[in-house]
């Protein structure tokens, strides 16, 4: 007896990290930009705007998705109650590598999974350390230029992973998508259809 092939997620993202992930997960899918604006407001709880965000892409892009889940995720770097965004330019890529210099730090990700029928949106959390940063360590990573379009400053999965001491939580998360979470929603969701369950 054929199992029949999964029906691809819809991705609503640009972000080359999270398909790398569902590619290596083996999840089949589709990625479209969404049609989403974020507005945050300065006082606003990071997990809730992590979950709106995610929410809101999902939303966004669902007219396009027909039958299947569509999939959205956004990620925040917080540190002392405040959310390090990306930055604009080197700079300000080295002074927040510096703040995050020998101190921990939380990644936050909403993740919103959705079909015509349900939505689901949950928040994952994982903490990562870095180790003390010397002057030199700073210049030689922003000088390497993958600070670009990072929140935070930094790429866990490239030369970034130098800077790390520890993490606890799901590495992934710290990529760009929880992936942990994500594989528990559709082991739950769609028992065996994505291969989980």
């Amino acid at each position: 007896m054929s199992v029949p092939p999964a029906p691809p997620l819809l991705l609503a993202s640009t972000s080359p990290q999270r398909p790398a992930i569902l590619r290596q997960l083996g999840i089949p899918f589709d990625a479209v930009a969404p049609r989403y604006e974020e507005r945050d407001a300065p006082d606003a709880d990071p997990a809730d705007l992590v979950r709106e965000h995610a929410l809101g892409k999902a939303r966004s892009v669902a007219g396009q998705a027909g039958d299947r889940p569509v999939l959205g995720v956004d990620t925040a770097v917080c540190i002392g109650g405040r959310t390090l965004g990306k930055p604009g330019d080197a700079a300000e890529a080295f002074a927040m590598l510096e703040e995050l210099s020998g101190r921990t730090h939380v990644v936050l990700s909403g993740l919103c999974l959705m079909t015509p029928a349900w939505e689901l949106v949950h928040v994952a959390e994982t903490s990562v350390t870095f180790r003390a940063l010397t002057p030199r360590d700073l210049a030689a990573y922003v000088a390497a230029g993958e600070w670009e379009r990072r929140a935070g400053a930094y790429a866990i999965q490239g030369r970034g992973a130098a800077l790390v001491e520890r993490i606890d939580g799901d590495y992934l998360n710290v990529v760009g998508l929880p992936a942990a979470l994500l594989v528990r929603l559709l082991a739950e969701r769609f028992a065996g259809v994505y291969g989980f369950g």
